[in-house]
């Protein structure tokens, strides 16, 4: 679910160092093992439409959405908006932090509607792309 929910944004960014869709399966097992990370399952229409990470190390630092994804046929739909709801309604409202492609302006509407604000760094990832970070209290 992954490679394919991330393949049309690793092809068009060509961000094979970083990109979800180029994970070897190994990174992605061990992500699983972590003791601070929960997978959830993002289900709609009686399917699995996209799942979220929650990181929560429990040590007061800031709890983590990386990555969230939908896929392609149910985006829109405002099956992401939910997710994050569902992730700060066990976890806390506050104390977030994430990053998102800065040229994917659906994701910065996302997270800005969300209530996340852009902390002021971003960091350049190749001629393509850049990474923005963004924060929630």
């Amino acid at each position: 679910m992954q490679v394919e929910a991330f393949s049309e944004l690793l092809a068009k960014y060509q961000d094979y160092d970083m990109s979800p869709a180029a994970e070897p399966v190994e990174k992605v097992m061990a992500r699983f093992e972590q003791p601070w990370t929960t997978y959830f399952f993002i289900e709609a229409e009686g399917e699995d439409v996209g799942a979220v990470r929650v990181v929560d190390k429990k040590d007061g630092s800031r709890k983590r959405i990386s990555p969230l994804w939908i896929m392609k046929e149910y985006r829109g739909k405002g099956y992401a908006q939910e997710a994050i709801k569902a992730v700060e309604a066990i976890y806390g409202q506050d104390n977030w932090c994430l990053d998102t492609i800065l040229q994917e302006e659906g994701n910065l509407h996302l997270y800005e509607k969300m209530g996340y604000i852009r902390t002021g760094r971003t960091e350049k990832i190749n001629d393509r792309m850049d990474i923005v970070f963004f924060e929630k209290d």
